[in-house]
């Protein structure tokens, strides 16, 4: 079992592929894939709940389900209270499956068939109803099934992916297993790190079941996890000799009428996360309190395009958009950045007026950074933010395509994309889910670009010291009242600790 969760990640079609290659390729059979997802599964349970007396396994007709009756008969052989329950009648099993059902039958499991009105009364129930090819919405007693099984009071653990769940998109098909722990074997699934994937596996651990790994050489992953191993390289140590201007200079616009908060904490953010030099354009009336609030930032409001153009042309970064607002003084400053050779990183209302204005980013040849939550990805891409949430993967890639810009989408398990390969960030929790996170995001990613971080490693340090900072206060306060400029300063640390470790 693997302690740290593997960085490459699969559609289900890829799943297929390495289980073809292990047992065309390598001479293991399907039925000692089965057997070695069964043991690792039931050793998972026994750790997780060591003192369990009685389970019951739910058992579909593919393969899912052949892991679910081998798990069974090692219950059973552990002296666990074990039944199952089928969704298919065992009559009608073919190949492994029906193997493993012989053996769970021969050593006197008991199985019956599901009836809605089942009443579950062991103390952990085991899904192994439907696996990674579910290709429709589901109904009928799977349907039933998953619902007593969520309404009931016991854990459940998933065999390889929730029933329910689409494996590639992380999106619920009708209905879904809610876990408390799935185990995933040999490729690990894309879709159980994003989007709803997260809320129903649970605590989620993977095995490859000692798959050769020549076989992993011979499929290409769908998806990259971010990992301290993946930035080794990032970012280096200062020269001794270093000045400020060789850590760059980042431009933040924002902080319209009534709106100071946001700007003020992106360039707070990027004051501590290494910019050499800091300057804000906002509205005249916000200049007193930022100059107050953080002294290290060069204030000031811009009366012209003209004196804002000639700004621009001392700058190496603009972060544009937070409280920038939607009205003409924004747009017409926006006009100017897009039109910059500055590297751009585009959030909030900035990314309002582009969805507004979608020709402002066609004459755009530096490198831009988009940055949506789901609600500004749909409007980027005239849908719904339920569209965008049932395939991230799709939506991510649509920005990249129609802006030609690396894109991050925000949300559970963060997608960056430059169009050739696509990173998931799986750090981050509930507690995020407050004002001001998107903006400290913007300003971290904006010094990293002034300090000469490559753009699209840069977006994925920076999506990776933000959501672990979040993780390492939370770990100590909790989520309830996690706020946006708490992270300032623990990203600080956290990319300080990085360029130690890269020093080792």
């Amino acid at each position: 079992m693997h302690k740290l969760l593997p960085e490459n990640l699969y559609t289900a079609d890829q799943v297929r592929q390495l289980d073809h290659a292990a047992i065309h390729d390598y001479g293991l059979s399907g039925f000692e894939l089965m057997s070695r997802a069964a043991q690792t599964t039931i050793d998972v349970i026994c750790q997780k709940w060591p003192n369990l007396q009685s389970m019951q396994v739910f058992c579909g007709g593919g393969n899912n389900g052949g892991d679910g009756y081998l798990i069974a008969q090692l219950a059973y052989q552990k002296e666990i209270d074990v039944s199952v329950v089928t969704l298919k009648d065992p009559g009608d099993l073919t190949g492994d499956a029906q193997q493993a059902y012989r053996h769970c039958h021969d050593v006197g499991v008991p199985v019956a068939p599901f009836d809605k009105g089942i009443e579950i009364t062991a103390e952990l129930i085991v899904d192994a109803m439907l696996g990674t090819g579910l290709s429709r919405d589901i109904g009928g007693p799977y349907q039933e099934a998953i619902m007593a099984i969520n309404t009931a009071s016991v854990p459940c653990c998933a065999v390889d992916i929730p029933s329910g769940l689409c494996s590639d998109t992380g999106y619920p098909m009708g209905g879904c297993i809610k876990a408390d722990l799935t185990v995933s074997f040999i490729g690990l699934k894309q879709g159980l790190l994003t989007g709803e994937g997260r809320a129903y596996c649970g605590d989620l651990q993977f095995d490859d079941l000692s798959v050769p790994a020549e076989v992993y050489e011979q499929v290409q992953p769908s998806c990259l996890r971010i990992s301290q191993r993946s930035l080794k390289g990032a970012i280096n140590s200062r020269s001794r000799t270093a000045h400020k201007g060789d850590n760059g200079h980042v431009l933040l616009l924002g902080g319209n009428y009534g709106m100071p908060g946001a700007i003020s904490m992106a360039a707070e953010a990027a004051i501590y996360s290494g910019a050499g030099k800091v300057t804000v354009v906002t509205r005249e009336e916000h200049l007193s309190a930022l100059a107050i609030r953080r002294p290290e930032v060069m204030a000031r409001s811009v009366e012209s395009n003209t004196e804002f153009r000639a700004l621009l042309n001392t700058i190496d970064v603009v972060v544009a958009g937070p409280g920038l607002g939607k009205d003409d003084w924004g747009l017409a400053l926006l006009r100017e950045v897009l039109v910059s050779e500055s590297s751009i990183v585009l959030d909030a209302d900035a990314l309002n007026l582009l969805s507004q204005h979608p020709q402002l980013h066609q004459r755009r040849k530096s490198p831009m950074i988009l940055t949506p939550h789901p609600g500004e990805a749909a409007r980027l891409l005239q849908t719904h933010s339920h569209d965008i949430q049932r395939n991230r993967f799709a939506a991510v890639a649509d920005c990249v395509d129609q802006f030609g810009a690396i894109t991050l989408l925000k949300g559970s398990g963060t997608l960056i994309s430059n169009g050739v390969t696509t990173y998931l960030c799986s750090a981050g929790n509930p507690g995020m889910a407050v004002a001001g996170m998107g903006d400290v995001l913007s300003g971290v990613l904006g010094a990293l670009l002034a300090q000469g971080v490559e753009p699209f490693k840069a977006t994925q340090l920076a999506c990776w010291l933000h959501s672990g900072a979040a993780d390492d206060i939370v770990v100590r306060q909790g989520e309830i009242g996690l706020l946006a400029t708490q992270l300032i300063p623990v990203i600080r640390a956290k990319l300080n600790e990085l360029l130690v470790l890269e020093e080792r």
